[in-house]
């Protein structure tokens, strides 16, 4: 299964989930969901498990990016200023957007189960076909 990793706690936990409900480890899920030529809730999940490993590399990189240009022998002038204020704004971004996608993708795995195998699912007899009852209409 996935291991996880200090820097993406949130996809890490997001990837454990999606393949907990659908049995296989993500990196075949995600090849079963590109192969999938209608849009399902597989792919649904694995794109917002991408979207949440995109923010947490974003903020990963932009952090890094922001210590090495607060570092303390480093002084602050006019051109690093306003990379720090770009740092910091795109780092706000990126957790705003991890939050976002988790709480939705986390909220829709909380919904879900995972199905029993095919095999020891009852057969479901079909229900006769029934026609729709007329209607009429009165004014």
């Amino acid at each position: 299964m996935h291991q996880t990793d200090p820097a993406h706690a949130v996809s890490d936990l997001i990837a454990q989930r999606i393949e907990t409900l659908y049995g296989q480890p993500l990196a075949e899920l995600e090849v079963l969901a590109d192969s999938t030529p209608d849009t399902t809730l597989l792919a649904a999940l694995t794109s917002s498990h991408s979207n949440l490993v995109l923010a947490e590399r974003t903020i990963a990189f932009q952090l890094e990016r922001l210590r090495e240009l607060a570092a303390p022998d480093r002084e602050i002038g006019r051109y690093a200023a306003g990379h720090i204020l770009d740092c910091a704004r795109r780092i706000a971004e990126s957790v705003a957007t991890r939050d976002a996608c988790a709480k939705s993708t986390g909220a829709v795995l909380a919904g879900l189960r995972r199905a029993p195998a095919l095999e020891s699912r009852p057969a479901i007899p079909s229900a006769p076909a029934t026609p729709a009852p007329a209607t009429s209409r009165t004014r």
